[in-house]
């Protein structure tokens, strides 16, 4: 397992951060994907092994295609993906726009299916890979006022079954991990968002949240990086959407 190529989307903070440093620890070459290239050589000088930081933006149909040609030039052919970038939205679904729908489902549903796409040739010629999703538990179950965001997960955990069970013979596996709320600068937006909605102090909001999970408190991102280790690290780990959210949706 050790010197895998290992490509982590959305890797210059919160959960993408941890997926990272624990690869990398674990003696995996890691290519860093993000839109900020400062955020991501911070994050690649602290790593103990190769790492290699690329920008850009996956939204993009046709950057997606440069950002593995670059990969494969430069190191060989990925053996591992992380598709974690993505987005998140809150509103009440009668003041969700046309654009605001279409950036989630081109975040979180449209930019990790090119990915697995383009991905996914190389692994199968190999007879070896691992591809795992970062979707949530909102993929498993409505909640109000983000039901784009929910639209966009459960068609990406609906992506990730069907891609599974196409390639369950070929020594490729793709995986979904769905956490909760997770101690991340994008679930500090979500806060900060309770917090003008409901006119109550960004304490209040982030008590709120921790609330809504059984256990009482924010999932830590090394939490969610354990369980994308799991599915990397066994290879009867298939077609599943590994709940990392405290016991708040029970399989």
């Amino acid at each position: 397992m050790s010197g895998k190529i290992a490509v982590v989307t959305g890797a210059g903070q919160g959960v993408g951060r941890a997926i990272v440093e624990t690869l990398s620890a674990d003696g995996h070459r890691v290519v860093l994907v993000g839109r900020t290239l400062s955020k991501l050589q911070s994050v690649a000088a602290e790593l103990p092994g190769d790492a290699l930081p690329l920008a850009t933006d996956l939204t993009d149909a046709h950057a997606v295609l440069d950002l593995f040609d670059t990969i494969e030039e430069s190191w060989g052919h990925p053996e591992i993906l992380v598709a974690n970038a993505g987005a998140s939205l809150a509103a009440p679904l009668v003041d969700t726009t046309d654009d605001e729908w279409q950036h989630m489902l081109e975040s979180n549903l449209t930019s990790p299916f090119r990915c697995i796409r383009r991905a996914l040739p190389s692994m199968l010629e190999q007879r070896w890979g691992r591809i795992v999703v970062i979707a949530s538990v909102v993929a498993k179950r409505g909640e109000r006022q983000v039901s784009a965001y929910s639209a966009s997960k459960h068609g990406v955990l609906g992506l990730v079954r069907a891609a599974a069970d196409e390639v369950a013979r070929t020594g490729v596996t793709v995986n979904a991990v769905c956490p909760g709320y997770v101690n991340t600068p994008m679930t500090d937006a979500t806060i900060a968002a309770m917090s003008d909605r409901l006119d109550i102090s960004t304490d209040e909001a982030a008590t709120v949240l921790a609330r809504r999970q059984p256990i009482g408190r924010l999932v830590e991102p090394s939490e969610v990086a354990a369980a994308v280790m799991a599915c990397v690290d066994n290879g009867a780990i298939n077609g599943q959407g590994i709940n990392v959210d405290g016991g708040a949706v029970q399989s």
